[in-house]
C-alpha cells in the first residue's frame, strides 16, 4: 500500500494529531462533530519529513495526492481552483504536533490574480473587496514564500493612508486597493526579478513548500529548543477553503477562548474585528474590539457560536482557543485547540475542571505545564509603591508579572543590553516572530499595536514574561528610537516600569517584592503530592534559601555547597590563611576560627530543616578561587601571616591551574589536607548533636557527601578521617547520634566502577553538571561558543547543561544505580544538578528509580509538579 500523504478533513480525528498536526487533527475533529467548518486537506507531518529527506523538494507521489485532494475539494465546494468565473481560494497553515504560536505562517485568498480579482469584484458586486484579498495576498505570499519583508507593504499602505488623510485600512476605496496591488507587484518585482505568480497551482505549491520551510526557520527553532519539541516531528500543512471576513460590515473575524487565558475565570473572553481577515487581529494591526459587542452586530451568528464553544469545551474537557470568521451573517469555525494560558489561570481552570466533573484530581495535575509554575513565583510590584504612583499610560495587560528596566527598542539591542547585565523592557510597534531572542532576553515587553491575542500577548504569557499590549497612546518614532507617552519623550535606556496583570504602565523604576503562594496552587500542590513517589530536596547554602525552599515545599537539602559560606564576613581572611599556610600548625590553626562559624552555619540550617534531611558536601572547588586577588588583601593577608607580600604572591602562583575544573578540588583536597575534612567533620557533628539537644523529636541525622571520587580508595582514604573525626565527637559528648558518609557521582569512572564504591558509600547523588562536563568533555563555562554552531547543524537540539543527555549520561546513571543496589540495599540516590529542576529530566529521575531530586528553592514547585506527573504517566502505562 502506497503511503497517504494527504487526508481530507472528513478523513481524519483528534486521535491522529502527530500525523495530522495540532490543527488538522481538530478541523478534523470539528468536522466529525458536524460543526460548520470550511472544509480541505491536510498534508502530514510525515510530507514535511520526507520534503526535507528529499532536499527539500515535494516529491511526484506527494505532489500528485495534493492535486488529488484539491480535485475533491472542487466537487465539495462545487467550485474550481484557478477558475475565472467560479473560482475556489483557499488558505495555507501550518499545523505542527505542539501548538506553536508565531511561529509557522499564514496565507489567505490562494489561487487569486488579476483576472480572477475581476471575475470576484463582479460576481460579488463588490469590489473593494476584490481588491482587498488581493492585496493581503500578495502581502502574505511575498512575505511567507517569498521572504521579502513586511514592512515594504507596510510602508506603502501607510503611505497610502497619509495621502488620503485616513487612519484605519478599512477606509480605502476599490481603487486605492488596487493602486496598492500594483504597487506591491512592482516591490515584488524589484526584490524578487520576476512576476509575481498568476498560476494558481504554482501558487499552491510555493505555498506548501514555505511552511515546510518554516519548520527550520531561525526562531521556530529556538522556540522549539525552549520547549521540548524534538525537530522529527515536523509540521503538517491544512489546506482550507477560503471564508471571508472582509466582504463588509455584515462579516468579520475573530479569536475566542471558553475562558479568561490570564485569570482562568469561566466565561467567553476574546476579541473581534468587523471587515477583517484573520490575520489582522492575531497580527495586532488593528486593535479589536471585546467579543460581547458581536452579540449587537450578528445576534444569530453569536448564539450559534456560544453553541459551539460549549459543545468544544464539553468535547474537549479543557479551555479551547478558536479562531473564527463570519461571512454575510454565517459562522465558519477556523481551528480550536487548547488554549495558551498564564499559569495563574491554569491552576484556575484545573481546579474549577475538578469542581465541574470534567477532570479528575490526576487528570488536573497532568494538564499543567510545570515550566509555567515560574511566573506565579515571580517578583510583583510592591503595593505600597504601586499605590504612590500614577500610571501614565494603560493599555492591555497581556502577560501577567512586573516588569522594570531600560528602554530598548529592537530585539538585538534587548539581547545586547540584556547579555552586559542591564535589565531592559522591549518597547515595539508591534512583535513578530523574529523578535523571540529579544524579547526572552527582556523583564517586559511593551506593544503600540495589537490586542490580547496578538504575537507579543501569545508569546510573552508562553514564556511568562511580562506584557503590556495595544498602547495607542504611544508616538512611536522606532528609526530614531524614541516614543511620546503622556507629553514625555523617552529614549532608549530611559526607566520605565510595566504592569502585566493591570496594563499600567509608569515612568521610572517601581520597586518590586517576592510572590506568595496560595488558593489553586496549594490544592495542585496538595494534589501532585500525593501522587508522586520521588522526593522532592532543595540546594540551599543559607538558612534564608532554605526556609525560601522549606515555604515552597522542599523535603530535605539534597546540597549545601560548604565553600559558599566561607565568603562571608570576615571568614575568608581566615580562610586565606588556611591555603597560605605552609605548616600543617598554621593550617590547623586557621581553621579552627573558621570551626565555629561553619557550625554556627549548619545549626541554622538544621533549625530550618525541622528535622528533614540534611546532605552536606565537603569543600569543593579548587583552593585558587578563594585567593586574594587586589593588592591591599594581598598586603592584609601578607601581614596576619607574617609574611612578605613577595612570599604571599608566590604562593597563590603555585595555586594556578591549567584545567582548574580537573584539577586540585573535591576530594583530592582531603587527600592533601585531611585536616580541612577533619574540621569540617567537627562543624557538621557539633552543630548537629546541638539541634538535637534542643530538639529531641526531630530526626537529625547528616548527610556528609564527599566530592568528586572517582575511585573508591579515596572514598575510603577520606571516609577513615571523616568516621573517626565523628565517632570521636559523639563519644565526647554522649551523644546517640547517627551520620551517614555518601559520594557524588560526577566522574564517569565512579558510575563505572559504582558496585565497589557502594560498598563504601550510604547513599549517591548525582551531580550532573560536571558529571555532564565530562562525560561531554564540555566545559560548562566555554560551552556556549559553540553551542551555537551545533544547534544549526542540528547536532543538539538543546543544551545538555539546561536538560539532562538520557541517551550518555543517562545511561550512566542508570548504570550506577544497576550496579550500586545490589551491593547496598539501603543505598539511596538522589539527583543535585541543576537538572533536578527540569521536567523532562525529572521524569527520566523517577523512572530509572531515583528516590530524589534536589534543586534550586525557586523550582521546588516545578520539581513536585513534574515528579507528580511521572509517576502518573508510570502508573498509567
Amino acid at each position: 500500500m502506497a503511503t497517504k500523504w494527504v487526508y481530507m478533513f472528513t478523513e481524519g480525528n483528534a486521535t491522529m494529531r502527530n500525523l495530522l498536526g495540532g490543527k488538522g487533527a481538530n478541523l478534523a475533529e470539528m468536522t466529525g462533530l458536524g460543526l460548520p467548518v470550511p472544509q480541505g486537506f491536510t498534508v502530514t507531518t510525515e510530507a514535511c519529513t520526507q520534503y526535507y529527506e528529499d532536499g527539500r523538494q515535494i516529491n511526484d507521489e506527494i505532489m500528485a495526492q495534493i492535486m488529488e485532494a484539491m480535485t475533491k475539494l472542487e466537487e465539495i465546494t462545487g467550485k474550481k481552483f484557478g477558475d475565472k468565473e467560479n473560482p475556489l481560494l483557499v488558505s495555507v497553515r501550518s499545523g505542527a504536533r505542539a501548538s506553536m504560536p508565531g511561529m509557522m505562517d499564514t496565507i489567505l485568498n490562494l489561487g487569486l490574480n488579476e483576472e480572477v480579482v475581476e471575475a470576484l469584484a463582479a460576481a460579488s458586486g463588490n469590489e473593494r473587496w476584490a481588491w482587498d484579498c488581493y492585496r493581503r495576498f500578495i502581502q502574505m505570499y511575498s512575505d511567507v514564500v517569498m521572504e521579502v519583508g513586511k514592512k515594504y507593504f507596510e510602508e506603502l499602505i501607510d503611505k497610502m493612508k497619509e495621502e488620503k488623510g485616513v487612519k484605519q485600512d478599512v477606509e480605502l476605496d476599490a481603487n486605492d486597493l488596487k493602486t496598492l496591488a500594483g504597487q506591491f507587484k512592482a516591490e515584488y518585482k524589484e526584490k524578487i526579478g520576476a512576476d509575481f505568480p498568476a498560476d494558481a497551482k504554482e501558487q499552491l505549491i510555493g505555498a506548501v513548500k514555505a511552511v515546510f520551510r518554516s519548520w527550520d526557520n531561525p526562531r521556530a527553532n529556538v522556540y522549539r529548543r525552549d520547549n521540548d519539541i524534538p525537530y522529527s516531528w515536523g509540521t503538517a500543512v491544512n489546506v482550507q477553503m477560503m471564508a471571508f471576513g472582509n466582504m463588509g460590515d455584515d462579516c468579520g473575524t475573530g479569536v475566542a477562548f471558553t475562558r479568561d487565558p490570564a485569570t482562568g475565570a469561566n466565561g467567553l473572553f476574546g476579541e473581534f474585528l468587523t471587515n477583517a481577515q484573520g490575520e489582522d487581529v492575531v497580527a495586532g494591526v488593528r486593535t479589536p474590539m471585546h467579543i460581547s459587542e458581536m452579540e449587537q452586530k450578528f445576534p444569530e451568528a453569536f448564539a450559534q457560536f456560544k453553541d459551539v464553544c460549549k459543545t468544544l469545551e464539553t468535547h474537549y474537557r479543557d479551555m479551547q482557543d478558536m479562531e473564527f470568521t463570519v461571512e454575510h451573517g454565517k459562522l465558519y469555525m477556523l481551528q480550536t485547540r487548547n488554549g495558551k494560558r498564564t499559569a495563574q489561570a491554569a491552576l484556575k481552570i484545573a481546579c474549577d475542571l475538578v469542581d465541574e466533573g470534567m477532570r479528575t484530581e490526576e487528570e488536573a495535575v497532568a494538564m499543567i505545564d510545570p515550566r509555567n509554575l515560574d511566573t506565579l513565583l515571580h517578583p510583583q510590584f510592591d503595593a505600597a509603591a504601586l499605590k504612590a504612583a500614577t500610571p501614565i499610560g494603560k493599555a492591555l495587560g497581556a502577560s501577567p508579572g512586573a516588569a522594570c528596566g531600560k528602554i530598548v527598542f529592537t530585539a538585538d539591542d534587548a539581547v545586547e543590553w540584556a547579555a552586559r547585565g542591564e535589565k531592559v523592557v522591549l518597547v515595539r510597534l508591534e512583535t513578530s516572530p523574529e523578535d523571540i531572542t529579544g524579547m526572552k532576553s527582556a523583564q517586559g515587553i511593551l506593544t503600540v499595536r495589537g490586542g490580547m491575542t496578538s504575537h507579543a500577548a501569545v508569546v510573552a504569557r508562553g514564556m511568562g514574561t511580562c506584557c503590556v499590549s495595544g498602547c495607542g497612546d504611544i508616538a512611536m518614532d522606532e528609526a530614531n528610537k524614541k516614543f511620546t507617552l503622556a507629553g514625555k519623550e523617552f529614549h532608549e535606556g530611559d526607566p520605565i516600569s510595566i504592569d502585566g496583570s493591570t496594563g499600567n504602565i509608569y515612568d521610572g523604576i517601581i520597586p518590586t517584592v517576592d510572590a506568595t503562594i496560595a488558593g489553586e496552587f496549594g490544592r495542585i500542590m496538595g494534589w501532585a503530592d500525593k501522587y508522586r513517589t520521588m522526593k522532592v530536596r532543595t540546594n540551599a547554602d543559607t538558612p534564608a534559601d532554605a526556609k525560601k525552599a522549606r515555604e515552597l515545599g522542599a523535603e530535605g537539602i539534597g546540597l549545601c555547597r560548604t565553600e559558599h559560606m566561607f565568603f562571608e564576613g570576615n571568614r575568608i581572611d581566615a580562610f586565606r590563611e588556611m591555603i597560605c599556610s605552609e605548616t600543617e600548625e598554621e593550617r590547623e590553626a586557621a581553621l579552627e576560627k573558621i570551626l565555629p562559624e561553619q557550625q554556627g552555619d549548619f545549626e541554622k540550617l538544621y533549625e530550618a530543616l525541622e528535622g528533614n534531611p540534611v546532605t552536606i558536601r565537603f569543600l569543593d572547588p579548587p583552593l585558587h578561587e578563594f585567593v586574594p586577588t587586589e593588592e591591599e588583601d594581598i598586603k592584609k593577608l601578607a601581614d596576619a601571616q607574617g609574611k612578605t607580600v613577595e612570599q604571599i604572591k608566590t604562593i597563590i602562583d603555585s595555586l594556578h591551574e591549567f584545567n582548574p575544573m580537573m584539577g586540585h578540588r573535591g576530594c583530592r583536597l582531603a587527600v592533601t589536607y585531611p585536616e580541612i575534612a577533619k574540621m569540617q567533620t567537627k562543624a557538621v557533628i557539633r552543630a548537629a548533636i546541638n539541634v538535637k539537644k534542643a530538639h529531641p523529636d526531630w530526626n537529625v541525622k547528616p548527610e556528609i557527601m564527599i566530592p568528586l571520587v572517582g575511585d573508591v580508595k579515596e572514598l575510603k582514604y577520606v571516609k577513615k578521617f571523616v568516621v573517626e573525626t565523628a565517632d570521636a565527637e559523639i563519644a565526647a559528648a554522649g551523644s546517640d547520634l547517627e551520620y551517614e558518609v555518601g559520594t557524588m557521582i560526577e566522574i564517569p569512572r565512579a558510575a563505572l566502577t559504582a558496585d565497589e564504591i557502594a560498598k563504601e558509600a550510604d547513599f549517591f547523588c548525582f551531580g550532573t553538571n560536571d558529571l555532564t562536563q565530562m562525560t561531554y568533555g564540555f566545559s560548562r563555562d566555554d560551552a556556549g561558543k559553540f553551542l551555537d554552531a551545533y544547534y544549526d547543524a542540528k547536532i543538539f537540539e538543546n543544551d545538555p547543561f539546561a536538560k539532562l543527555d538520557q541517551t550518555g549520561v543517562g545511561k550512566l546513571m542508570k548504570m550506577a544505580i544497576d550496579l550500586g543496589k545490589p551491593v547496598n540495599p539501603n543505598l539511596h540516590v538522589g539527583i543535585c544538578g541543576e537538572h533536578g529542576g527540569d521536567p523532562s529530566s525529572v521524569e527520566f529521575c523517577n523512572s530509572i528509580g531515583l528516590d530524589y531530586v534536589s534543586c534550586s528553592p525557586f523550582r521546588v514547585p516545578i520539581a513536585r509538579l513534574a515528579a507528580a506527573q511521572a509517576a502518573i504517566a508510570q502508573k498509567n502505562a
